[in-house]
């Protein structure tokens, strides 16, 4: 076929590579190499510095928190969406996706309009003063964080219990097992692995967070490698060397979870054959079990969505704050200076809209070339460049963006793209490409290879085949893709804060500064207007993957 051969296999190749893999190579180089030879002196220095260690004390402490945290929350929910008469509400998994798609900042910064002294909870119930105090520690930090990720370990959860069928519940009760034992011989055993697997996710994206950390962490004086990193960066005196030695460091840390994670699920995951497709079947609960059910998942969607999409929301339309929930205190003058022409909320949305398209576009066309040359992955050089083009997933996002500052800063190159609007587009490309090429790939994976022997017979040049048959096939996976990565790219905060050029914003950024500057009328507009924007994008992708499915079946 076309993206076959060594051609395909280098033209592929070296564009990953200069992409996704020089960063990475750039920032081992200004580690370890000072005027040409190798030189340890910089990771001595790192060592040395007793502030690291705290902030990697801070980050593992997180991350074992977060991953207790969203457990408590992730574990009964599974169980409330497979084991009771809540199983049937389909649309509960959609909502509960909300979470992980708000830009985790924006919700820190709605927790932090909601609980902070004289915020709306004071404003509301006076008699809470002394919730502000508790909720501004670690406890709060890792409650958001947790609300935020705990979809994650949720639907893996839930996917997993899925799978076991009702009957060897059943056979153990034949033999005179008790339901708890049942349970704990059984049920547990089957979802470890999945539950670790879920858990070591959990820590890598807790690990890799910035939004958090920067908005709320900075305020109770908790520092993370991410938000480190970007005080090295962007606080003078610069230190690069100190910048990269810990993105290196992280990276290294992330890059051996991932290793652990791929060992389990190799020797550790477990399948449950039946002669019976796994079937639903009904469940009646007694009224207090359905009670309980019905206020834990209205808890879980107040705190994750009710709390922070109020306190933006409210902010947004405020027109003192000062005066607070005040009735005539509220207008759309926020929103009004966003939409109004040349203002610089307008201007920044308008550029995340611009770079995301065009991220959006560029990936959908390489993501597209790189799945159909991997196609099922069972050559080595499918699986290399499979590997390789998944590597934004594994690193986390700032180490990749201070790598692509260094690569496009080498003095050797005859040009650079550096401080420009092509810069900003090439770093989301490297770190959202992932998206396109996993979409492109579920989608093809779906196609019979029997296509091209019955086009060849049919007398079709391979180019037709492609253009008229292959690309529409995949043309929903395509466009999920596309979704997915622009509600990413419109999210993006740490790149924008990195390697905009001078004068430009996007969204994300327009609303971090107006937050830290206190100015959170307008950029709480900004804010509510992506938020909206990506949960639309997220239906359309729900409603685009439940019509594939359909077309399939």
């Amino acid at each position: 076929m076309i993206m076959e051969g060594r051609r395909t296999f280098g033209f592929l190749l070296t564009i990953v590579v200069t992409f996704a893999i020089a960063p990475l190579i750039a920032i081992l180089g200004y580690t370890f190499l000072k005027d040409g030879q190798f030189d340890i002196s910089q990771i001595n220095r790192m060592l040395e510095a007793e502030r690291v260690w705290r902030t990697l004390g801070n980050s593992i402490l997180l991350g074992v928190l977060v991953i207790v945290g969203t457990t408590i929350i992730a574990f009964p929910m599974a169980l409330i969406r497979t084991k009771t008469s809540l199983y049937r509400y389909d649309w509960l998994d959609i909502i509960l996706t909300i979470p992980f798609m708000t830009p985790p900042y924006i919700g820190s910064m709605g927790w932090i309009l909601f609980m902070q002294h004289n915020g709306f909870l004071q404003q509301l119930f006076p008699s809470s003063a002394w919730l502000t105090e508790t909720f501004f520690s670690l406890f709060g930090m890792v409650m958001i964080m947790s609300l935020h990720l705990f979809p994650f370990l949720y639907l893996m959860l839930k996917n997993t219990l899925l799978r076991i069928n009702g009957s060897f519940l059943d056979a153990a009760l034949i033999f005179g097992r008790s339901p708890w034992r049942n349970w704990t011989k059984i049920v547990l055993p089957l979802v470890v692995s999945s539950y670790v697997l879920g858990s070591l996710l959990i820590f890598i994206k807790t690990l890799a967070e910035f939004g958090t950390p920067a908005t709320f962490g900075s305020r109770i004086g908790f520092q993370v490698f991410t938000t480190e990193i970007h005080t090295y960066l962007s606080r003078w005196p610069v230190d690069i060397s100190m910048a990269t030695s810990l993105s290196l460091f992280l990276l290294s840390v992330c890059l051996v979870i991932w290793y652990i994670q791929n060992l389990i699920g190799r020797k550790h995951t477990y399948g449950v054959l039946s002669g019976k497709t796994p079937a639903m079947r009904e469940v009646r609960d007694k009224w207090y079990i359905k009670l309980g059910s019905w206020m834990f998942v209205g808890a879980v969607l107040l705190l994750s969505i009710g709390i922070p999409y109020f306190s933006i929301v409210v902010t947004s339309l405020q027109k003192v704050r000062g005066n607070g929930l005040q009735a005539g205190n509220f207008s759309f003058e926020s929103y009004q200076e966003v939409f109004t022409g040349g203002s610089a909320g307008l201007s920044a949305f308008l550029n995340s809209v611009m770079f995301s398209v065009i991220t959006a576009v560029v990936t959908a066309i390489i993501g597209l070339c790189i799945a159909l040359y991997i196609k099922k992955g069972e050559t080595k050089k499918q699986q290399v460049l499979d590997f390789f083009s998944l590597m934004p997933t594994i690193v986390p996002g700032i180490v990749f963006v201070v790598g692509l500052i260094m690569f496009w800063n080498a003095p050797w190159l005859p040009a650079t793209i550096y401080n420009t609007k092509t810069m900003v587009v090439v770093t989301y490309c490297v770190l959202f490409l992932p998206y396109s090429v996993q979409y492109t790939k579920s989608s093809l994976s779906q196609i019979d290879s029997s296509i091209f022997q019955s086009a060849a017979i049919f007398g079709r040049s391979k180019w037709d085949v492609y253009r008229q048959i292959i690309i529409p096939l995949l043309m929903q996976g395509i466009l999920a893709g596309m979704m997915m990565t622009f509600i990413i790219s419109m999210r993006e905060l740490v790149a924008g804060l990195l390697i905009l050029p001078p004068s430009v914003e996007t969204g994300a950024t327009f609303i971090y500064s107006q937050f830290e500057q206190g100015n959170v009328g307008e950029g709480m507009a900004v804010a509510v207007i992506t938020v909206v924007m990506t949960v639309i994008f997220m239906f359309l992708l729900e409603w685009l993957q439940k019509r594939g499915g359909h077309e399939n079946a």
